[in-house]
């Protein structure tokens, strides 16, 4: 088969149909070193690269949407005038200096030498992106600590560990996994989450620090049996924030419909 064929073969995706305009949608990520990555060169260990979670890519376009890799070189003011939707991806805690932690948990490593100690740059980054997607009324989905992170863009701040308890939250596990039992999270009626995962849902959960004070605006819509935070909302917003990780459920989680279909409502 020649080039030629393989440019004509057809791609489709999610909901889409020929000619439609699908909403683009940003995923933030991590930067790490080149030299992190096993068999690669080693003349180009001293480098950086961008990395995003490819599960976020796989379930945007499955719902329709177009997804876009978000560096922390650009723009949130920018981005936010083009893109339809936003999605804060999990990962590392954020800095306590976000929120009013405990600065003595910060070591004093690289984030880009190991992709789970702090990175300030990339909390500022999504920070400043949180407060601009809100201003522009462009949709955003808080993934574990995206939604931590939309709590703290708001004044709000965190619980800096999570004690044991009845309901394990940071799972021995490994995705794709639909939950444990024990993690039913309930919501609230008229919520967001209520209408689109109903009154409750086992989910899967990887995290150790979770909502304390909420920020300015921003409403609990789905708790636990412990009490733990697990979805947030703002009311009159198409916002959503969700503690447990839609991208590595085994079944589908409506959370990317959701965002894919408020996200179509600005193209």
């Amino acid at each position: 088969m020649g080039v030629g064929s393989i440019l004509r073969i057809p791609v489709t995706a999610g909901h889409a149909t020929p000619g439609t305009v699908r909403p683009l949608i940003g995923t933030t990520g991590r930067r790490v070193r080149l030299g992190l990555v096993e068999g690669l060169d080693k003349r180009y260990g001293h480098l950086f690269a961008d990395t995003f979670m490819s599960d976020f890519s796989e379930r945007i376009a499955r719902a329709g949407g177009v997804p876009v890799n978000l560096p922390y070189d650009a723009d949130p003011e920018v981005l936010c005038h083009r893109l339809s939707g936003v999605v804060i991806t999990g990962g590392q805690d954020v800095h306590p200096a976000c929120w009013g932690g405990d600065p003595a948990v910060v070591r004093d490593v690289d984030p880009r030498d190991d992709p789970m100690v702090h990175d300030v740059e990339r909390d500022y980054f999504e920070i400043a992106l949180v407060r601009a997607a809100l201003d522009r009324r462009v949709p955003v989905l808080g993934v574990c600590r995206g939604l931590q992170i939309l709590n703290v863009a708001l004044g709000g701040t965190l619980i800096p560990h999570l004690p044991p308890g009845s309901v394990e939250h940071l799972s021995a596990s490994s995705p794709l996994f639909d939950g444990a039992d024990d993690h039913a999270v309930t919501f609230e009626p008229g919520s967001i989450a209520r209408r689109i995962f109903g009154a409750s849902a086992v989910t899967n959960s990887w995290h150790h620090q979770a909502v304390d004070r909420c920020g300015a605006g921003l409403v609990v819509t789905g708790r636990t049996a412990d009490g733990v935070v697990e979805a947030v909302e703002l009311p009159g917003s198409p916002v959503l924030g969700v503690q447990w990780h839609p991208e590595w459920m085994e079944r589908e989680d409506p959370a990317f419909d959701w965002l894919v279909t408020e996200g179509s409502r600005r193209i």
